[in-house]
């Protein structure tokens, strides 16, 4: 088969993005044809696959969306393919990866009225009903059981349409045999003492991931406890108001930023905690993939993934309401107890060697291929 994927951007350290990198190639793998339309590619394009850069602007993101749309179609027109599969919702897709949250919902309970007057909300809002709506067919791939309800409240989608997806942790996010020495050998190059604490965050987005809140958290530390705690932060953002953030705050010397990069596990490997307070988040690969390394969490409830840390008993979850101050007293109750941080390493490599964590990539292929699930 001819398949054709569309994404409005590909870069190599989005969560999405490495889905549909992975998702793709096993369809290859498969004997079936890539193509890819996108507005922008940042990155290696693998060999065999056709990657379409669409020419079009626009000043507004909901403006650009509707003349990729066009082109898309137009092009696809003159060169059909068996199976369009989008990463964005957008019309005419025969499959979607609901990587984003119900739009619908949000907008009637976290918007005011005026909001869905605008033409923003107009054009996600008829983007997000022509994937759900029961007059289409198309098929939707599901990665958090938490939205499936919220899409059949606002669409009454039928339900066979909905398929949904195991998590899909890279294997190379696995502690390896040699975990301890890679460890060492990581503190070692960043100088962290026996006694230093380290704190990760990871992911694109720092606002929405709450990187405020985890800054907070950490200048509410003791003054002992602070002074050997540093955080980490990976990710393809603008740092520059959490870096005032952190000046303000008075511990900039404590908070590093880092771009994105290919070395992760090494990071899941030497720090001592994943932070994770996200204002809202669909699922939070991030957290499976500092399980299955062994990395206790601490992470906000919104997070589609955060009951896979409370079934593994490898960190905390923070509830909603969101408080800062509750937060705070985790962090600083986490990171005065090594044995119970010992006892979550222990107990989320158990988790890992016997939950299906991994296979998503392989399940999605086998919807868009047309295969048995």
């Amino acid at each position: 088969m001819q398949l054709a994927f569309v994404l409005y951007k590909y870069f190599p350290y989005g969560g999405l993005q490495r889905d549909f990198l992975r998702i793709a190639r096993i369809c290859q793998e498969h004997g079936h044809k890539i193509r890819v339309y996108t507005l922008a590619w940042d990155g290696d394009i693998p060999q065999g696959f056709e990657v379409v850069l669409v020419p079009v602007k626009a000043w507004t993101n909901h403006k650009r969306n509707e003349k990729f749309t066009a082109w898309v179609k137009n092009d696809l027109a003159g060169r059909p393919v068996d199976r369009l599969v989008g990463f964005n919702k957008m019309p005419g897709l025969d499959v979607y990866y609901a990587a984003d949250p119900c739009f619908e919902d949000k907008a009637q309970t976290l918007r005011s009225p005026l909001y869905r007057l605008g033409g923003r909300y107009k054009h996600f809002a008829e983007y997000e009903r022509a994937v759900f709506s029961p007059a289409v067919g198309t098929e939707i791939l599901m990665i958090s059981e938490v939205q499936k309800p919220l899409f059949m409240k606002h669409y009454r989608t039928p339900e066979e349409r909905f398929h949904l997806l195991p998590p899909g942790i890279a294997a190379d996010r696995r502690a390896p045999a040699d975990a301890a020495e890679q460890r060492a050998a990581f503190r070692a190059e960043f100088g962290l003492a026996a006694s230093d604490l380290l704190l990760l965050q990871l992911g694109s987005g720092f606002k929405t991931k709450g990187l405020d809140r985890s800054i907070a958290a950490l200048a509410a530390l003791p003054p002992e406890l602070r002074e050997r705690t540093r955080l980490m932060v990976i990710g393809q953002d603008n740092a520059k108001s959490f870096q005032a953030q952190a000046r303000a705050a008075g511990i900039s010397d404590r908070v590093e930023f880092l771009q994105g990069r290919d070395d992760v596990p090494r990071f899941l490997l030497g720090a001592d905690l994943l932070i994770h307070p996200a204002y809202n988040e669909n699922t939070g690969t991030v957290l499976l993939e500092a399980l299955v390394a062994g990395l206790p969490v601490l992470v906000t409830d919104v997070c589609g993934y955060a009951h896979f840390i409370e079934e593994a008993d490898c960190g905390r979850v923070v509830p909603s309401p969101f408080l800062q101050d509750q937060l705070n007293q985790m962090l600083r109750q986490i990171l005065q107890d090594e044995q119970v941080r010992r006892r979550w390493h222990e107990n989320a490599l158990a988790f890992a060697d016997t939950a299906d964590l991994y296979s998503l990539p392989e399940k999605a292929a086998a919807v868009i291929m047309g295969e048995p699930v």
